[in-house]
């Protein structure tokens, strides 16, 4: 007979001898059939409240917060995924999205690690005034960067600069906790060697287990620093992997590394198709994006009409969304990032900008729908929520 397709899922075998044992001396949960939105609803929640157990220093800038549910069980998640976090602060309302680092077999609590980031008003926030006991409102697990047995190859080749090591601990710790056959190459670059995130766990981690190997790369390197230094180049990967075949490629960092590792893939015959990439937020000046206008300057204010009842100022050089934010309008967002859509808005008149690569669908074109985190006025806007 010929094998299912979803044998070749992870812990396939586990599972099946988990329903056996849960035939023999289970719950019979026949009498709540007529209750399915009960379950979805447990599986996905639309809103979760989370106190913070634990927070640990990772670096002099980076934490790590433990969140354990206040009530109903955690949902599960694949390793890559991310919650987004709904907090107030600055006198807003905002949320942030970030990438659960604990593994999906550990599923008492998540773990997320936060690094500040300059005017960070919600990393700040939770570096600055979070304390162990405190609630956290978030989202349920979200996202699409994660390994496919499917589609994917079991040999990944992870990219990671700064605070982007995150999904990848998560795939990490999954790997070697439970067993799974995957060989993982990490190239982790940081400007110094204190701000790697997790170096110790990677470093003993790679000394441990033969299918995972750890490539840390240093742009600004101590002297008696003896490892890998510069930027991750098509050069040092072709040296660390040789061939390029049978391989998946997963990237997520600032945009910077974006425009320098994708295109460095590409050279070496990676086909795009074939090189994951993770949503990583709005560019930090999006008026060094290609496709500004010149004659904008980020600087300068509109008007954004909302619903034709109330007028708000809308600074070119900041999302939409957080204009509508810091006007007191909350809108429901996860990503923030241009790929959730959960923040779409209808621009009826006036011009925006979107960075390049904001995927935006055939239909929202066409009635004028755009992501509000990742759109900039550049006129006077008309706009529906």
């Amino acid at each position: 007979m010929k094998k299912a397709v979803f044998e070749d899922f992870d812990r396939y075998a586990d599972i099946r001898r988990e329903i056996e044992y849960s035939r023999k001396f289970g719950v019979n949960y026949t009498r709540e059939r007529s209750m399915p939105e009960q379950f979805i609803h447990r599986l996905h929640p639309d809103r979760l409240r989370l106190r913070v157990s634990e927070i640990r220093e990772e670096t002099p800038s980076a934490r790590t917060f433990r969140l354990i549910p206040e009530h109903s069980p955690l949902p599960p998640f694949l390793a890559g995924q991310y919650i987004s976090l709904s907090v107030q602060t600055g006198g807003i309302v905002t949320s942030r999205p970030y990438s659960i680092a604990s593994p999906p077999n550990q599923a008492g609590f998540w773990e997320i690690t936060v690094q500040r980031v300059a005017s960070g008003l919600v990393s700040n926030y939770l570096l600055d005034q979070v304390r162990p006991g405190d609630l956290l409102q978030s989202s349920g697990p979200c996202g699409h960067f994660y390994f496919n047995p499917l589609f994917h190859d079991p040999d990944m080749v992870l990219i990671a600069g700064g605070a982007g090591v995150t999904p990848f601990m998560s795939m990490i710790r999954e790997i070697t906790q439970c067993g799974l056959d995957r060989r993982i190459h990490l190239f982790y670059g940081n400007r110094t060697l204190q701000a790697a995130l997790f170096h110790a766990e990677l470093t003993a981690l790679a000394a441990r287990f033969e299918n995972i190997r750890y490539v840390p790369v240093i742009e600004d390197p101590s002297p008696e620093y003896q490892g890998r230094n510069g930027l991750i180049t098509k050069e040092l990967i072709k040296e660390t992997l040789g061939t390029m075949a049978e391989r998946t490629f997963y990237v997520c960092g600032p945009q910077g590394l974006y425009d320098f590792c994708i295109p460095e893939l590409e050279r070496l015959g990676v086909q795009r198709r074939k090189i994951r990439t993770e949503v990583y937020g709005p560019p930090v000046e999006v008026s060094q994006c290609p496709g500004w206008p010149p004659q904008i300057s980020p600087d300068q204010v509109f008007s954004m009409n909302i619903n034709d009842r109330e007028s708000i100022p809308a600074r070119a050089g900041q999302p939409m969304l957080t204009s509508l934010e810091k006007a007191g309008v909350t809108l429901k967002a996860l990503c923030r990032s241009g790929e959730c859509s959960m923040c779409r808005v209808r621009v009826v008149s006036g011009k925006v900008f979107q960075p390049p690569g904001v995927a935006v669908r055939r239909s929202d074109r066409q009635f004028g729908y755009v992501h509000s985190c990742m759109s900039y006025p550049l006129e006077d806007l008309k706009i529906e929520l």
